[in-house]
């Protein structure tokens, strides 16, 4: 992806076409890191894309450690919010995916309604019990090259699907792939091989 920073995957050029969207991992996905993952595209263009995995929950850390790591102190009424792997691509970064009802100058919207921000400031917000309505945090991002994507759903690796604030937000992780494929109204069994695109 073409960035003003190279390293940060949250400075896109271009219009963005399926920023907001939902990739669903087709049944037949032989990359285990993304066997029956659902993930938010938050950035698309020409250039490449990038994503947060939605159903990877981290086990090993707490959103009070990741908050002592940083350096934040949690007050009451503090806030707990879950912790995602978003992606094997710089794992050691968090991004909050969330509603664009809060919003600071390092957030990047993101269509839909929705926005994501990758800076501490969302932490502090969160931990003072305010920031926005719905979230997430992840750590690390899928992402990919120039075409990657297109040629991945060419192939038949995804679904794409609208998103909603349940399968974005909430806690349910166990059952996000198969409540996205529902949303779409197709039977994993009967899709191996099937149109990459709904």
């Amino acid at each position: 992806m073409v960035r003003q920073d190279p390293t940060d995957p949250l400075d896109p050029v271009g219009g963005d076409t399926l920023s907001g969207q939902l990739l669903i991992a087709m049944p037949s996905m032989r990359d285990s890191r993304f066997a029956r993952s659902v993930i938010c595209i938050c950035a698309h263009s020409p250039e490449g894309a990038m994503g947060l995995i939605l159903n990877r929950p981290i086990q090993k850390l707490s959103f009070d450690a990741l908050l002592r790591q940083v350096g934040v102190e949690a007050v009451p009424p503090q806030r707990d919010i879950r912790l995602l792997n978003g992606g094997p691509v710089d794992e050691g970064r968090g991004f909050v995916l969330h509603t664009n009802e809060w919003r600071e100058e390092g957030s990047l919207p993101v269509e839909g309604g929705f926005a994501i921000t990758a800076n501490v400031d969302i932490l502090k917000a969160i931990a003072e019990g305010s920031g926005p309505r719905q979230c997430v945090l992840a750590l690390g991002y899928a992402g990919w090259g120039p075409g990657q994507l297109d040629a991945e759903i060419a192939e038949n690796a995804w679904l794409i699907a609208p998103p909603d604030e349940a399968l974005l937000f909430d806690s349910e992780l166990k059952t996000k792939w198969d409540r996205a494929m529902s949303k779409l109204r197709v039977d994993p069994s009967r899709i191996v091989g099937a149109a990459g695109h709904a």
